[in-house]
C-alpha cells in the first residue's frame, strides 16, 4: 500500500484534517512526507495504529503532552506501561470526579434543606479543651469532646497540636525546625470560629476556607516549616470539614469505622493511579512525602479540600496524625473508639495503642461523641 493522503489518513483514523496539522505542529503524529511546493501531507499505512491510539486517547480526555508519553510507549512496544499511564490517568480522572460529585452534593443538600446527605459506603502538651464537655445544638444533639497529644517514644519534641471546644475540633502535625510553632498557629488561626453565628452551609464552609487561609498566613514566618491540619466545625446537626495533608478524619457509625478524608501525599496518589497497592504504600519509604501541606506559600492555603456531613446521634468522630495512622491499625482504632464511655478516654485509649505499637512519632487525637 502506498502513502495515504491527509484526508484519507484522516477518513481512516477518524481524526479531522485539522486535528493531524495540528498533531503534526506538536510534534505528536507527524506525516512521512510533505510536498514542497503544496504543503500537502502524506501518511504511511504503518502510522494508523498510532494516529487510531491518539484518537481513542482525545476520546478520553487525556492531555496531548500525555498522550505523546503513552504513544511513545506504543511504538516501543511496552504495551504494558502504555496501559499502566492510561489506567494512572483514568484513576485521577475518577479522583477528581468523585470530588465534583461532593461538591454537587453538597449543593444538592444546600438547596434541598430537607434533604439529608449520606455518608458514601466506602470513604476509603496537652491544649485547653481536653475536659469532657458537652453542647447542646440546634437539633437537641449533645456534643461531648477531647482532645489529646503525646511526644511518643522516640521523637524529642512533640510538633503536634489538638484542640477539642464547643464547636470546632482541629488537629495539626507540624514538620521542619519550628513545626510546633507552625502546628499550634495553625490551630489558633481557626479558634476565632467557636464564636462564629450558625448560618447556611454555604457560610460554614466558606468560613472554614477562610480560616485555612489565615492558618496559612500565620505558618508564613516559620522558615522551612508547615504542617498538616484536618478541623471540623459543628452547627445544628451538622459538621462541616476541612482537610490539609495526611493528619486524618474518622467515624463511627453503626459499628462501622469510615474514614472521611483522603490523604494528600505522594504515596496516596500513587495509590490512586494503581502504582502501588494499599499494602505496598504501607510500607513505602516515602509514604510520609506531602503533597499538600500549609507552609506560608501563596498557593498552599487555597481550595482546601472542604465537606459537609449530618452528624447522628451515636456517631463518635476522631481527628488524628499519622504518629496514629500509620501504626494502629483501624480495626484497633474502631475497637477503642467503640469501648470507650467518653471521648478522653478513646483518646487516652488510642494514645496506648500508639505507644503498643512502638510509638515512633508524636501522635494527636481529637474526639467528639455525638448524643440525642
Amino acid at each position: 500500500m502506498g502513502l495515504l493522503t491527509i484526508g484519507a489518513f484522516a477518513h481512516a483514523t477518524r481524526l479531522s484534517a485539522k486535528a493531524l496539522r495540528r498533531y503534526d505542529e506538536l510534534g505528536l503524529l507527524r506525516p512521512v512526507r510533505v510536498d514542497p511546493y503544496s504543503g500537502y501531507r502524506y501518511y504511511a499505512p504503518e502510522q494508523l495504529e498510532r494516529a487510531r491510539l491518539v484518537a481513542w486517547l482525545r476520546r478520553i480526555g487525556m492531555p496531548l503532552a500525555r498522550i505523546g508519553a503513552v504513544c511513545d510507549l506504543y511504538d516501543a512496544s511496552d504495551t504494558a506501561a502504555a496501559a499502566r499511564e492510561v489506567r494512572a490517568y483514568w484513576a485521577r480522572v475518577e479522583a477528581d470526579t468523585a470530588a465534583r460529585r461532593d461538591l454537587a452534593s453538597f449543593l444538592v443538600d444546600h438547596l434541598s434543606p430537607d434533604v439529608s446527605g449520606d455518608l458514601p459506603e466506602d470513604l476509603s502538651g496537652d491544649l485547653p479543651g481536653n475536659e469532657d464537655t458537652t453542647m447542646t445544638t440546634t437539633r437537641e444533639l449533645a456534643i461531648r469532646y477531647a482532645a489529646v497529644t503525646d511526644r511518643g517514644l522516640v521523637r524529642e519534641t512533640n510538633q503536634d497540636a489538638a484542640y477539642a471546644g464547643e464547636r470546632l475540633l482541629a488537629v495539626a502535625d507540624g514538620y521542619g525546625a519550628s513545626g510546633a510553632d507552625a502546628g499550634a498557629a495553625a490551630i489558633e488561626a481557626l479558634r476565632p470560629l467557636e464564636a462564629m453565628a450558625p448560618g447556611r452551609a454555604g457560610d460554614l464552609l466558606n468560613a472554614l476556607e477562610d480560616a485555612v487561609l489565615r492558618a496559612n498566613e500565620a505558618v508564613r514566618g516559620y522558615d522551612e516549616s508547615g504542617t498538616t491540619l484536618t478541623a471540623m466545625l459543628w452547627t445544628g446537626s451538622r459538621l462541616a470539614l476541612v482537610h490539609v495533608g495526611d493528619t486524618r478524619a474518622y467515624l463511627l457509625r453503626d459499628g462501622r469505622l469510615y474514614r472521611v478524608t483522603h490523604d494528600h501525599t505522594v504515596v496516596q496518589a500513587m495509590v490512586d493511579e494503581g502504582r502501588l497497592t494499599p499494602e505496598e504504600a504501607a510500607s513505602h519509604p516515602q509514604r510520609a512525602l506531602l503533597l499538600r501541606a500549609l507552609d506560608g506559600a501563596e498557593a498552599s492555603g487555597r481550595a482546601p479540600e472542604v465537606r459537609l456531613h449530618e452528624a447522628r446521634a451515636g456517631d463518635r468522630y476522631l481527628l488524628c496524625s499519622d504518629g496514629l495512622s500509620a501504626v494502629v491499625p483501624e480495626a484497633e482504632v474502631l475497637k477503642a473508639l467503640a469501648a470507650a464511655a467518653t471521648p478522653s478516654d478513646a483518646a487516652h485509649l488510642l494514645v496506648a495503642a500508639a505507644h503498643a505499637h512502638g510509638a515512633p512519632d508524636n501522635t494527636a487525637c481529637a474526639v467528639a461523641y455525638v448524643a440525642g
